[in-house]
């Protein structure tokens, strides 16, 4: 048995299929972990949710923005635009609400306490310990399962509030919740969300720090896995681990045993990018 981890997909399906050969994944035997934006970009995102929901209980994914996006175009509470031409396939599919209702039940964190390991999408917030992450996931997670996930949906856009604070409440604290576990990269000093820096975190402002270098950070003795940030590229530390490494945009596409003392790295190449 084996627990791999694996970046984001973004509907890149045949370096996904190799991936899976590489490490010669067994789905009656092993575990997946996912870090989320199984869809958009890639040119198969209809295979590849397929694919990751047929592999039923042997698989892990935590929800990517990209995934909640697709739910709000599938319920209709956002346009849609040629700009998320690559998800027509699904919406589209004589299967679409059961993909929907599937993806909707899936969590924003998970954790496992054999492995001591957190799984996000993006990361977590410095002032959150696992405990807190988990119950803060929770709570978005109640709210996109239940009768009011219309309403979420609807709200779940912008960029405010930035801060955290416990008197936070109603759609603008769902809001920063999924901020920080599937949009997060850079905070500022005061430990506000920044979303303008995007790029390799050494090239941004000195007052801009990366989530996961925070001092004392709340949940820095737990290895955290995430994706979400293709310029950070991959990161293998002991508490630590970014799985994003540009799939979809032709790089690689990586995953790495996590059940080892000693993890192991798998790589294949990315999705070729056309005009190549």
């Amino acid at each position: 048995m084996a627990t791999y981890a694996i970046g984001d997909l973004q509907g890149c399906y045949d370096p996904f299929q190799r991936l899976l050969d590489e490490m010669r994944f067994d789905p009656d035997r092993d575990t997946l972990w996912l870090t989320g934006d199984l869809v958009n970009r890639g040119p198969k995102s209809l295979k590849t949710l397929r694919f990751v929901r047929s592999l039923g209980d042997s698989v892990v994914t935590v929800l990517g923005n990209h995934d909640l996006h697709l739910l709000a175009l599938a319920e209709g509470v956002v346009k849609y635009t040629r700009r998320f031409q690559t998800l027509k396939g699904i919406l589209n599919a004589p299967d679409l609400d059961e993909l929907a209702d599937w993806l909707r039940t899936r969590p924003l964190a998970h954790y496992s306490k054999d492995m001591d390991t957190l799984l996000v999408h993006a990361g977590t917030h410095p002032l959150w310990s696992v405990k807190k992450t988990l119950a803060r996931a929770r709570e978005v997670e109640t709210a996109l399962r239940g009768e009011s996930h219309l309403k979420l949906l609807t709200n779940m856009y912008g960029d405010t509030p930035n801060a955290w604070s416990g008197n936070l409440s109603g759609m603008s604290r769902l809001r920063f919740i999924i901020n920080t576990l599937t949009r997060m990269r850079m905070l500022t000093v005061d430990m506000s969300l920044n979303f303008a820096a995007t790029g390799q975190p050494w090239r941004a402002r000195r007052n801009l720090t990366p989530w996961f270098e925070v001092k004392d950070r709340a949940a820095a003795d737990t290895r955290i896995v995430f994706g979400h940030w293709s310029a950070l590229g991959l990161i293998v530390l002991p508490n630590l681990v970014s799985l994003d490494t540009g799939c979809v945009w032709g790089r690689q596409l990586t995953g790495v045993r996590i059940d080892n003392r000693i993890p192991r790295i798998f790589q294949v190449p990315g999705q070729a990018r056309k005009g190549k």
